[in-house]
């Protein structure tokens, strides 16, 4: 007997290593697929230089990795649950990589479309939806912290490769620098991936909840309205982030900050700096406190957070100190999206699909990129100011609060209960 219970505890303890060994290892693959998106703006003036166009002609080649990244993410998610997330993950990193590589050598505005922007959202697509699933299933029990990390990764991973590509840039030029980090990512993000393995289906450490849970198929899940409920919410939220995200620049001209020094540095890009680190830093933070006092009590104070947070922001917006911590807090109140609805998603339909049901929920991030910026700038073109802007935004942060603690809650007990 106690042969057997030493064999047991042995079992549990490399299976907890291992769940530990697969989070760093997603995380790899995370920070290997970030630069194409965060670090874009640091290639536009190379690009306009070589391609002699308009910046909203090549802005397109970023709006179309974004639509593919997230429009696409439905099917790549079916695709890994039915062929495993270690070959899928493994081929998006390369096509990740190999987007670089071929926008490299593009000199036309459609071969740049095709390829930074088609094939990169496609590769960047396929590993984020893999990555999230992958973990939520290895971690039942912390759904939350294990997707924040995943996603932190994505969003923080860029923070380590922005100086080394903008020093190659300026000394090396675009083609040299798109090869070089290209084949980088693709090398890394590939090796990663080599060693993803699947969860177990019995985890050691395991809630009561994941031992009941039922499992739902993707066209099981769609019928649900609970799901479309989510869906709606991570959508709000998504449009209010964006709405933030894609006017920072512009509302820091207009009132007269963004240029102001503060401690020997230009007060916008300063703030930028801070978003960065608190969007990435509120991913795990919240979905740990969402592990333990529960998904909605979570999003109701992170949601009400960055509401409040960006009240006083547009109150004190020409205060220049204030404009950079504000801004902070705004983001700190924002990015944890990207580990709440992920795993309020899982511990509500299951993990057995959890790739390939995330892939659908992970839309609505697509939705708020295309009503985010353009919704945005067509109010501050009718209004002729920010008030009205961010006024909605911080509408739809109070609007989603309240549906999180007075609807999503309730019904998800109904739910998983009946």
């Amino acid at each position: 007997m106690s042969v057997q219970t030493d064999v047991s505890l042995n079992s549990i303890h490399i299976r907890s290593a291992q769940k530990w060994q697969q989070l760093a290892l997603g995380l790899l693959c995370m920070a290997s697929i970030s630069s194409p998106q965060y670090v874009w703006t640091l290639l536009t003036k190379p690009f306009l230089d070589r391609l002699d166009v308009h910046l909203p002609l090549l802005q397109v080649t970023f709006s179309l990795l974004i639509i593919f990244q997230t429009f696409l993410s439905p099917l790549q998610g079916k695709l890994i649950d039915r062929f495993g997330a270690r070959r899928l993950i493994g081929f998006g990193t390369l096509f990740t990589g190999a987007s670089w590589v071929g926008a490299a050598y593009s000199h036309s505005l459609w071969s740049l479309y095709m390829l930074y922007g088609v094939v990169g959202g496609i590769g960047t697509g396929i590993v984020y939806i893999g990555i999230v699933g992958q973990v939520v299933r290895w971690f039942p029990a912390q759904r939350g912290f294990a997707a924040g990390m995943v996603a932190a990764g994505y969003g923080m991973g860029a923070i380590v490769t922005t100086l080394p590509i903008s020093v190659s840039l300026s000394h090396y030029g675009l083609t040299s620098t798109l090869l070089i980090f290209g084949v980088g990512f693709a090398a890394l993000g590939g090796l990663a991936s080599r060693g993803l393995r699947d969860a177990p289906s019995v985890s050691p450490v395991i809630s009561h909840q994941a031992c009941v849970e039922r499992h739902y198929a993707s066209s099981q899940m769609l019928k649900q309205p609970l799901f479309w409920l989510l869906f709606f919410m991570m959508a709000c939220m998504s449009t209010s982030g964006l709405m933030v995200t894609s006017q920072l620049a512009s509302f820091a001209a207009d009132v007269g900050v963004g240029q102001v020094l503060i401690w020997g540095m230009a007060a916008l890009p300063l703030a930028m700096s801070l978003d960065r680190l608190t969007n990435g830093l509120t991913r795990p933070l919240f979905g740990w406190v969402s592990d333990r006092i529960g998904r909605e009590n979570t999003m109701f104070v992170a949601f009400i957070l960055e509401a409040g947070a960006m009240s006083l922001w547009l109150t004190f917006r020409h205060d220049p100190l204030l404009f950079i911590l504000l801004s902070g807090v705004v983001f700190l109140g924002w990015g944890e999206i990207f580990s709440l609805f992920p795993a309020t998603l899982t511990d509500t339909f299951g993990s057995q699909h959890a790739a390939s049901n995330y892939g659908w929920l992970y839309m609505s991030q697509g939705v708020g990129s295309i009503l985010g910026g353009p919704l945005a700038a067509l109010l501050y073109q009718a209004s002729h100011g920010w008030v009205p802007v961010f006024s909605l935004a911080i509408g739809l942060d109070i609007l989603t609060a309240l549906l999180a603690i007075a609807v999503l809650k309730p019904w998800r007990q109904r739910f998983i209960s009946r």
